[in-house]
C-alpha cells in the first residue's frame, strides 16, 4: 500500500508528518480539492456561492503552519481564490464556508490525534461534509496524478480574514444565562484554547475555569474526550472549584464531553436527550437525529417533547445529511459530535456547550439531578473487539439472535423488548464496535457475557 492510500481514510486524510502527510501531499490535496469542489457545485448552488474560492483554517500543531501555506499553494495554482482564516477550530471552518460563501474548505488538522500526526477535512458548499462516498475517493484520485509545480505569477490570489467577531456573535446567539454560572473548560491544548477566549471572555454571569488553554507545545493529555483518563483534570477541578459542571474538548474543538457538579462523566447520548426538548420548543414536531449506539431513553425523550425521532448510521456525514434531508433541529453522537440546524447542520463544541449551560440555568436544578431521570437504562458503552473475520463473526451474532428484531442500518442491530445490541465494523481497523442496552444492570451484564462468548475478550482502550 503506498502512502498515499494509507492516509486516505472513510471520512477524512491523515497520517504522521514527516512520514505519511507532508508539504508536497499537501499541495496536491491543495490543488486536487480545488478541481473535485469547484467541479461538484449545481446550476442553483453555483448563483448562490462563488464557484472559485475556498476557505482553509489550520490547527494548533507545530506543522499545521507549513502544511496550509503549501496546501494554499495547491489551490491558488489551480486558478482557485482561497480565503485564509488563520488559527481556527474545526467549526469556524464550517461558520467561513457559509458566511463567506465559498464552494467548500479544507481544514488542517489531525483531531484528537497524538502530536505527531496530521492531516485534511474537507467540506464542499454548505459546509456539506466530503468523505469516501462524496468525493474524497475523486479527490485521492486527481492527487495521485499531479506533480507540484513551481509558484508562477498566474496564481490565484489569496484573502487573509479575521472572523472572530462574526463568529462569537454567531455562538452566542445560542446562549442565554440568567444566573451565575462556575465552569471548568479543558480545551486539551487544542484550539478550544483560542477559540473559548475569543468567544466567551467578558460574558455576564461567566465564570471559566480554564484548564490546558496553552496551544502549540503538545498535549498535558491526549486531546481525546471519550477516553476517561482525560477527563480526570476536568472531574478534579469541578470538584475542588465546586463549579456548575465541566467540559473537555477534543483537538479540534468540534467534540466535547461534559462532567456533572459531582465529577462525573455524563454519556453523549444522554447530553442529546438532556438537550432535544430545549430545541424542540420553538419547533414543535421537528426532527431530532441521534446514532443508533444512542440509548432508547434518546428516542422517548424526542416523542415526550414532541419532536420525531431519526435513528442514523454513525458518522457526522451520515448525521448532517439525514439533519438537512428531514429539516432536523438537532442531532447527537455517542462520539460527543452535537449538530445543530442552526449552525449549517453542523457539530461545534462551543454551541454545545453554550446550549447545555443555558439549559441547566433555566432549570435551576444542579447537573447531576437533570441527567438522573435519564438514566433508565442499563448501556455498555461503546466496545472494541478484534476480530479478523468481521462479517463471519456479524452474521454468528444475527444467526445467534434470529429471533430478536434485526436490521442492518449500521452493522447489525438486534432489538428485543427488555434488550438490544449493535455489532458494527471499523472502517480503519480489524475491530467490531459492540453497543448493548438493557432495562436492568442484571440483564446488561448477562447479556454481555453471552456476546463476548462470540467475539472473544474486549481490547482495553
Amino acid at each position: 500500500m503506498n502512502v498515499i492510500d494509507k492516509v486516505f481514510k472513510a471520512y477524512d486524510i491523515r497520517g504522521i508528518y514527516g512520514e505519511q502527510i507532508d508539504e508536497d501531499l499537501a499541495w496536491k490535496i491543495g490543488h486536487a480539492t480545488a478541481q473535485f469542489l469547484r467541479s461538484l457545485l449545481s446550476g442553483y448552488e453555483r448563483g448562490q456561492v462563488s464557484a472559485n474560492r475556498l476557505a482553509v483554517g489550520y490547527d494548533m500543531r507545530p506543522h499545521s503552519k507549513p502544511l496550509v501555506d503549501a496546501m494554499i499553494e495547491g489551490i491558488t495554482s489551480s486558478g482557485a481564490a482561497c480565503v485564509n482564516i488563520g488559527l481556527a477550530d474545526t467549526p469556524m471552518l464550517y461558520f467561513a464556508i457559509n458566511h463567506l460563501g465559498t464552494c467548500g474548505g479544507i481544514m488542517v488538522t489531525a483531531s484528537h490525534n497524538p502530536i505527531e500526526y496530521n492531516g485534511f477535512k474537507i467540506s464542499g458548499a454548505k459546509a456539506r461534509p466530503v468523505g469516501q462516498a462524496t468525493g474524497l475517493a475523486e479527490i485521492k484520485r486527481i492527487a495521485s496524478t499531479l506533480r507540484r509545480m513551481p509558484l508562477s505569477a498566474s496564481m490565484a490570489p489569496v484573502q487573509q480574514v479575521d472572523l472572530w467577531p462574526e463568529y462569537k456573535k454567531h455562538i452566542l446567539k445560542f446562549l442565554k444565562l440568567y444566573r451565575k454560572m462556575k465552569v471548568v473548560v479543558d480545551a486539551s491544548n487544542g484550539m478550544g484554547g483560542k477559540m473559548f477566549p475569543a468567544v466567551f471572555d467578558g460574558i455576564e454571569n461567566l465564570q471559566v475555569i480554564p484548564l490546558n488553554f496553552e496551544i502549540g507545545k503538545g498535549f498535558v493529555h491526549q486531546p481525546n474526550p471519550l477516553i476517561e483518563a482525560n477527563l480526570q483534570m476536568t472531574k478534579d477541578a469541578v470538584l475542588k472549584h465546586k463549579a456548575d459542571l465541566g467540559i473537555c474538548m477534543d483537538g479540534d474543538a468540534d467534540r466535547c464531553v461534559f462532567v456533572d457538579e459531582k465529577g462525573r462523566t455524563i454519556r453523549c447520548d444522554l447530553m442529546t436527550a438532556l438537550l432535544a426538548p430545549h430545541f424542540l420548543a420553538d419547533s414543535p414536531g421537528a426532527m431530532v437525529v441521534y446514532d443508533l449506539r444512542s440509548s432508547r431513553v434518546v428516542a422517548e425523550e424526542i416523542r415526550t417533547a414532541g419532536g420525531t425521532p431519526r435513528r442514523e448510521r454513525v458518522g457526522h456525514s451520515f448525521m448532517k445529511k439525514a439533519l438537512a434531508d428531514g429539516h432536523g433541529v438537532f442531532g447527537g453522537e455517542l462520539s460527543g459530535h452535537f449538530y445543530f440546524r442552526d449552525n449549517y447542520n453542523c457539530d461545534s463544541g462551543a454551541i454545545a456547550f453554550a446550549s447545555a449551560i443555558t439549559v441547566l440555568c433555566e432549570s435551576n436544578k444542579p447537573f447531576s439531578e437533570m441527567i438522573e431521570p435519564l438514566k433508565r437504562f442499563s448501556h455498555s458503552g461503546e466496545i472494541n473487539f478484534e476480530v479478523d473475520d468481521k462479517a463471519g463473526k456479524m452474521k454468528e451474532i444475527e444467526q445467534k439472535l434470529s429471533d430478536a428484531r434485526i436490521d442492518h442500518l449500521d452493522g447489525v442491530t438486534c432489538q428485543y423488548d427488555d434488550w438490544w445490541c449493535n455489532v458494527r465494523p471499523s472502517n480503519t481497523e480489524p475491530l467490531l464496535r459492540l453497543t448493548l442496552e438493557a432495562n436492568t444492570p442484571a440483564l446488561m451484564k448477562k447479556k454481555l457475557a453471552e456476546i463476548e462468548k462470540i467475539l472473544g475478550k474486549p481490547v482495553a482502550h
